[in-house]
């Protein structure tokens, strides 16, 4: 990175390091957002004591959304990311397992009450992240006080 383009002018090397880097966040940013910052998304705050409701794996099904998963062109570029929900609840398994195991983990989750959140389509995933950032950025309505007069 630092070594082959030493004959590159300056700015030509500073171009090309800023253009790399740019479009792998932004990569990075597109694929990792819509499936933790979207409509449905639950982010539940620990009680009193410190502690979450829920054990971890149902924290993962309350946090986490799949998208696109019939997608496979999708899910071989992104390694598997469109499948979020199982990359968390099973991190050391590779993720070409992930299409059968959601099956399982969908099938186990309605046995037991829980959510299991998948957008249908990449484009939906990201629109319904689109929906939920501009729903967080609308300035909070004031509260009403009632006014007593000051003494």
């Amino acid at each position: 990175m630092f070594i082959l383009p030493i004959g590159v002018n300056g700015w030509q090397w500073f171009a090309g390091f800023f253009a790399m880097h740019y479009v792998a966040g932004f990569i990075l940013a597109v694929i990792f957002q819509p499936a933790h910052v979207n409509e449905g998304t639950e982010y539940p705050l620990p009680n009193e004591e410190g502690r979450l409701e829920n054990n971890w794996a149902i924290h993962q099904l309350h946090t986490t959304t799949n998208f696109a998963q019939e997608n496979r062109i999708l899910s071989w570029y992104v390694g598997g990311l469109n499948y979020q929900v199982e990359h968390h609840l099973f991190p050391n398994v590779c993720h070409v397992h992930y299409r059968s195991i959601s099956k399982i983990v969908k099938q186990t989750a309605e046995e037991f009450g829980l959510p299991y959140k998948s957008e249908p389509t990449f484009i939906g995933a990201l629109a319904s992240h689109g929906k939920l950032l501009k729903e967080l950025g609308r300035k909070p309505e004031p509260a009403i006080a009632e006014l007593t007069p000051a003494l």
